[in-house]
């Protein structure tokens, strides 16, 4: 295990900045005007030609990224400060790897999605997480158009409890929506996230409701009584391995469900409906897959007649989700080890929380009714190299202190994740970041005849029947999307 040298309590920990820009003069100021906190500035860090040998708040620019090796090895820095809010995952990922050869600590100002008002302070300095080496360049938004559609509106979650959901309601309160009703079945989440939300935005209505979206009557009710004029449907099973086992609650919350919060959308004449889906729904091998296609199908079908505006958004994995990969490798490096990977050249799609909200949110402005949006997600991030990383980032070394071990392809994975299909061809949008795919043509009386049968079978519990009806479903869809 790589150890951190401890300074006798009464030395200052020689530190170096890394960014003389706003983000590092602005961590300057503060750590001189605070010397309680025990941090003697050494130097600052940058590499622009010109800040070179400058001086900021009596502070020089000694050095370019390339040379933090040198300079902690001649300075005998203690801590490295990284202040770089709009670096890329690349660069944090080089500096990182010259603290850790350099066995020093370091620390990170907050990327750009954690920053909240125009200062910076020392209060958020953390220690260097995954996400920090992912990121990618910040997400712009159109905010009158946002403000359009969401501001003084009545908006509705569906799994307002879930990672998505829960990240949905945060962002959409930031926009002061007029009323945000919080709609889940799992009372806890709900209870956490009101209570979280009351607390950061008393200025807005907030109204939790338990209600699962199997419960059609109980749906129509909370339309009729709130008539919300956004929806956003964020509920869903989505684990792959325990949908594996269990198809028939994939019939139900991912199909079902879907259905009635569609249908009662509406009914009720809801102004714009957004359905969240996954990259698993793109040349489907699993029952998750299949069931969140077929959710894509029901949506695509009801914007042919309806005065709802209906649109899907499809992305990949999102980082820190409940249930994913990396608090699974948290959990297990904190154990000791060993780290489960599936395969060495597994890739997944990775965003953050906010970034993966901020674009759903966006999107949602976006568009016209049957509309199919695909979140821009970067380059795919191979699970061994996170794993690594994490490994690196919790103080250990990989292999040595925590062993890393394959476990092979789980039932219904993957080794590549996709975003689209072959006969789905992309055109751009008004934002960078999203882009729209070709609506499909869905015969709505053969859909609604296909989860009839479905919805027969979950009741019963036939597993195998369920498979085959989604195996089927499926090729027939293909077949035709490809005539």
């Amino acid at each position: 295990m790589k150890l951190v040298k401890k300074l006798p309590e009464h030395k200052k920990a020689k530190t170096l900045i890394v960014g003389a820009g706003v983000g590092g003069r602005m961590v300057v100021k503060e750590i001189q005007s605070h010397p309680e906190l025990g941090y003697e500035l050494v130097g600052l860090i940058d590499d622009d030609e010109k800040k070179i040998h400058r001086r900021f708040h009596e502070i020089e620019v000694i050095g370019k990224i390339i040379d933090i090796t040198s300079v902690v090895k001649q300075l005998m820095i203690d801590l490295v400060i990284i202040c770089i809010p709009s670096a890329s995952g690349n660069v944090i990922r080089s500096i990182a790897a010259q603290c850790e050869g350099s066995n020093v600590e370091y620390k990170i100002v907050p990327g750009v999605f954690e920053i909240l008002g125009e200062t910076v302070n020392v209060s958020p300095i953390r220690n260097v997480d995954v996400e920090d080496l992912l990121r990618r360049p910040p997400i712009t938004i159109n905010s009158k158009k946002i403000l359009a559609y969401l501001s003084n509106n009545v908006v509705l979650i569906t799994g307002a409890g879930g990672s998505i959901g829960s990240e949905l309601c945060r962002q959409i309160c930031k926009i002061r929506p007029k009323q945000i009703l919080l709609l889940g079945h799992g009372e806890n989440s709900i209870y956490q996230i009101n209570r979280e939300l009351k607390a950061s935005y008393p200025q807005v209505q907030i109204e939790p409701i338990i209600c699962s979206v199997v419960d059609n009557v109980k749906l129509n009710y909370v339309m009729k009584a709130y008539q919300p004029n956004v929806v956003f449907h964020a509920a869903a099973y989505k684990h792959v391995p325990l949908m594996q086992d269990f198809p028939e609650e994939c019939v139900k919350n991912n199909i079902i469900g879907t259905l009635n919060v569609v249908a009662a959308a509406d009914k009720y004449g809801i102004k714009k409906f957004v359905s969240i889906s996954t990259d698993k729904a793109v040349n489907c091998v699993n029952n998750m897959g299949i069931s969140k296609r077929i959710a894509e199908m029901i949506v695509q079908a009801y914007s042919r007649t309806s005065r709802t505006e209906f649109m899907i958004v499809r992305f990949g994995n999102v980082l820190g989700s409940r249930g994913s990969v990396v608090p699974l490798f948290k959990e297990q490096i904190a154990k000791g080890g060993p780290v489960t990977v599936t395969h060495p050249e597994m890739t997944r799609f990775f965003m953050t929380m906010p970034e993966a909200a901020q674009l759903v949110v966006q999107a949602g402005s976006l568009g016209k009714s049957g509309d199919v949006f695909v979140l821009d997600m970067g380059e795919p991030v191979k699970m061994l190299d996170m794993a690594e990383d994490l490994i690196r980032l919790s103080g250990f070394e990989p292999y040595v202190d925590i062993p890393i071990e394959f476990i092979g392809i789980r039932p219904g994975e993957k080794l590549y994740e996709e975003l689209l299909t072959a006969q789905e061809g992309t055109v751009a949008t008004k934002h960078e970041r999203i882009f729209q795919i070709r609506a499909e043509d869905i015969d709505m009386g053969i859909l609604i005849k296909n989860i009839e049968e479905l919805k027969k079978l979950a009741i019963s519990v036939k597993r195998e029947e369920i498979v085959e009806k989604f195996w089927e479903i499926l090729a027939k869809h293909q077949k035709k999307a490809g005539e």
